[in-house]
């Protein structure tokens, strides 16, 4: 590969690892809030719980109606908190595939940078011993 592809693969391969660590940040703060709204939601049916001093039938019924349906919220929570730290796992991997990519693709560039070097040493010691190259020596008087 020559350098010019080397150089637009690196960059893409850095893009593709910028975009996969946004997504995982992402996806990270996306479960954090699933699970603060998990636990608001905990909050308010534990405020919610039967006490002895409120027996009043109406507000009975009405208290358990409040925590039916914050059970089922509570549950759809909990769904919600499961899906995003499954999705925080596949973006992890993702950006650890990208890491990946990004190194193997940092190690073909120093391989061809050491390659490129090697080719230009090759070149200074096949070069003639005269450095102007029209045969002159370089002569020195008696010292």
């Amino acid at each position: 590969m020559d350098a010019r592809t080397l150089a637009r693969i690196a960059r893409v391969r850095a893009l593709q690892l910028t975009l996969a660590q946004a997504d995982e940040a992402r996806v990270r703060d996306k479960a954090a809030a699933e699970a603060a709204l998990g636990q608001r939601i905990a909050a308010l049916a534990d405020a919610v719980a039967p006490a002895p001093a409120r027996a009043s039938g109406v507000a009975l019924g009405a208290e358990a109606h409040f925590r039916a349906r914050l059970q089922v919220s509570a549950q759809a929570a909990a769904q919600r908190i499961a899906t995003a730290d499954r999705l925080a796992i596949q973006a992890a991997a993702a950006t650890r595939a990208a890491r990946q990519d990004q190194a193997a693709v940092d190690k073909l560039l120093e391989r061809a940078r050491a390659d490129a070097l090697r080719r230009e040493m090759r070149a200074l010691e096949d070069l003639p011993a005269t450095a102007g190259g029209n045969g002159a020596r370089n002569r020195h008087g008696p010292c």
